[in-house]
């Protein structure tokens, strides 16, 4: 097939893929797209509602990983091909699985169909697959090509890969600034220095995410519930873990983090020197308490990032305070930054700057983002991309 229309198809599978964002992980997004080329001896393709033409070739089977532990993209869209993915061409967005998980082997499925060619646009770099899916399906006489649209398929399941390839989860760093890059006036205050467009904006991003990390400043001076609030009749895609460091134990046992402790998962990290019984005073509250005991701030924070990868988080949101910010900067940590700019100006030296910790000496080397976004959300400017260091 022509190499354009590969892409074509190929990029449907990517939209497809997309679907499962916030109810996938800790799996990737996967895309599935299957069509016949001799579409016009293809049983039931004149007029059928369930089948679409689309760049001289007919789509009869399309999926995507809906959720966690369901059907692979794969096997959906070989469900809805039936008998008509024999001798039929399919678009994957990533390898097949070539193991035995949550579901059985898709490439098993694949074989068993009659699928005569497969196109992937990337390896799954997971232990128990990275190349065994593709070599059981060539050995099976199956066509395989690899790398269609390999760049974009690697950027949607960035969060997944960074997992699997650094130990460590996806970190997008959040937050909300006035025009002069306060995120709090000098005595603390915070409330509201977005608009509420821009907070509803925040609470669709939590639902996407496997957990929100704050620093104890914030939980302190913010009180936040962290939790995932949306408009009447919407309900949240999951619900994150709410993670606050706390090297020190000094969580307030009236905030609003504690007494939700035993209704939304909450994550309480302490450092080595937190007052005796702070651990089992905290877990009788319904709070999970994880003692690092590394001797500063930023090696506790790298030991809970590999500990939070092994237990499949994926992605982690951000939110603050000032400081937390800078030590994911300064430790090259931020893989992802969104950020609301209010039309509004705070003033003054003591006044909470929105990224702290030590920061770069030369501005040749300060972070720079990549694959910019920039949109209006109510009456802020929303700027997010990919930061590069």
């Amino acid at each position: 097939m022509d190499s354009n229309l590969d892409q074509v198809y190929m990029e449907r599978a990517l939209r497809l893929a997309l679907r499962g964002q916030g109810l996938v992980e800790p799996n990737p997004m996967v895309g599935c797209v299957i069509i016949r080329e001799d579409y016009d001896n293809t049983p039931g393709s004149d007029g059928d509602a369930q089948f679409s033409e689309e760049g001289g070739a007919l789509v009869v089977g399309e999926g995507w990983h809906q959720r966690y532990g369901e059907a692979h993209a794969e096997i959906n869209a070989l469900k809805m091909a039936g008998e008509l993915a024999k001798g039929a061409t399919m678009y994957v967005t990533l390898e097949p699985c070539s193991h035995q998980g949550k579901t059985p082997p898709c490439v098993d499925a694949i074989i068993e169909s009659g699928v005569k060619r497969v196109v992937v646009a990337m390896v799954d770099p997971f232990p128990e697959v990275n190349g065994a899916g593709i070599e059981k399906l060539k050995a099976a006489g199956i066509e395989v090509e690899v790398g269609v649209c390999g760049e974009s398929a690697r950027e949607l399941n960035l969060p997944y890969l960074t997992r699997l390839e650094k130990k460590r989860p996806w970190i997008i760093g959040k937050w909300a600034m006035t025009l002069d890059g306060k995120i709090a006036t000098r005595i603390g205050s915070s409330y509201w220095i977005s608009s509420e467009e821009a907070r509803l904006r925040v609470h669709e991003w939590r639902e996407t995410v496997d957990a929100i990390l704050i620093g104890s400043r914030t939980a302190m001076e913010d009180d936040p519930k962290l939790t995932v609030r949306l408009p009447e009749g919407r309900e949240p895609k999951r619900i994150p873990t709410r993670i606050v460091v706390d090297s020190g134990g000094t969580l307030s046992v009236f905030s609003e983090l504690a007494l939700t402790a035993r209704d939304v998962p909450l994550l309480l990290v302490f450092g080595p020197n937190t007052p005796k019984g702070k651990k089992e005073f905290w877990e009788s509250k319904g709070a999970e308490v994880m003692v690092i005991d590394a001797p500063t701030h930023e090696q506790r924070l790298l030991l809970l990032l590999t500990q939070l990868a092994e237990r499949g988080m994926t992605n982690v949101l951000v939110e603050g305070g000032g400081e937390l910010l800078g030590h994911f900067f300064d430790l090259e940590l931020m893989d992802e930054a969104r950020v609301f700019v209010s039309p509004k100006v705070i003033g003054g030296s003591e006044a909470v700057v929105a990224v702290g910790g030590v920061g770069r000496e030369l501005m040749r080397k300060a972070a720079t983002l990549r694959n910019k976004k920039i949109e209006m959300i109510g009456p802020d400017v929303l700027i997010s991309g990919r930061v590069n260091y």
